[in-house]
């Protein structure tokens, strides 16, 4: 998330949370976007897309191929994706080729779009599926994350590298599992928005670009759904993610009801540090007036490596990040497909 001061002090305070990893094989990480294809089998990924059309929501994302994408954004060679650097620039080029490979059409002449509102060059990376229906094809939902962190900074046991996989490579591979299941399974009616932000940190240029962008060409946006430090649950609470903005709108009812579960709840400490003014969706919201919201599990407790660097993939929970992918499938195949627009600020 956008750097505060505030959250420093709450790391120092209640920083103590430990994580788990799942064993992976080093050996199967891509060097490259070549590496993809490889990911999943084509008779695997077919039957993983028909059970998810027969009503099976959890099965689809899987911690393998969560591994994946968190061990090759995460990794040592990017440098911490620092907004402008080589290395975030592989990692657009990495994340072009998840959308090429899954159906996702550039939604612009090109998947990377030039921010006007940074120096050094950096892109957004912005795909899209179109809707299925004639007419509600035209309302449009973005799902969004930023892919940026922070780059190199102080030697820290011999470490400088904030590798940033909690934040955002955990919310960045949240939307790459979503793009990749409706660019092949294609049930959504509205049409879906993938947009991956460069230069959040920088103070939300990415997204405030693209809003702006997106506002004069007239897009009829519905609601713009965004993930942020997905990377390790919650703990000791009786639900499963929070939003940002909990009491601005009915996003947390409509989720519960599609999830059949309490999926999302209300964090105090969210609305009392405003986090819906500290990440991507926060620009829609401005500049469109329609329901904008963070996704997260990052409550402040369970995570004390925000902007350091230690914040590294061996630390990530892929088994649920996974459920995190699997968990929203049927949330957002309810909202894409409802016959009216459910989602109302209050």
């Amino acid at each position: 998330m956008k750097k505060i001061l505030t959250f420093v002090f709450l790391f120092v305070l209640f920083g103590c949370g430990t994580t788990k990893k799942e064993s992976s094989d080093v050996n199967a990480i891509p060097q490259g976007p070549e590496g993809l294809k490889y990911r999943t089998s084509k008779a695997d990924e077919a039957k993983k897309l028909v059970t998810i059309k027969s009503g099976e929501e959890g099965t689809f994302s899987s911690s393998e191929e969560i591994s994946v994408l968190m061990n090759f954004l995460a990794s040592d060679e990017l440098k911490g994706r620092d907004s402008g650097s080589e290395g975030i620039a592989t990692a657009a080029t990495y994340i072009e080729a998840i959308f090429k490979e899954n159906n996702v059409a550039p939604y612009f002449n090109s998947y990377k779009d030039t921010l006007t509102n940074f120096n050094p060059t950096t892109y957004n990376v912005v795909g899209y599926v179109e809707g299925n229906d004639p007419s509600l094809k035209n309302e449009f939902i973005i799902l969004g994350a930023h892919y940026d962190h922070i780059g190199l900074l102080s030697s820290e046991n011999g470490d400088v590298i904030a590798n940033g996989a909690n934040d955002n490579a955990s919310g960045t591979s949240t939307v790459l599992e979503l793009a990749r299941y409706f660019g092949n399974a294609k049930t959504n009616k509205r049409s879906i928005i993938f947009a991956l932000f460069s230069a959040e940190e920088k103070g939300l240029l990415g997204s405030d670009h693209l809003a702006k962008k997106l506002k004069t060409k007239n897009l009829n946006l519905y609601a713009m759904l965004n993930f942020e430090m997905t990377g390790v649950p919650l703990k000791n609470k009786d639900y499963f993610m929070y939003i940002t903005g909990y009491e601005m709108s009915n996003l947390a009812a409509v989720s519960n009801q599609y999830a059949s579960e309490k999926l999302i709840g209300f964090l105090p400490t969210a609305k009392e540090f405003n986090l819906f003014k500290r990440s991507d969706n926060y620009p829609f919201h401005e500049t469109f007036g329609v329901p904008s919201h963070t996704y997260c599990t990052f409550d402040f407790t369970n995570f004390d490596h925000y902007h350091k660097v230690g914040d590294e993939v061996s630390l990530m929970d892929f088994t649920h990040m996974a459920e995190v992918v699997n968990k929203m499938i049927p949330v957002l195949n309810g909202i894409v497909n409802a016959s009216q627009k459910e989602i109302k600020y209050n």
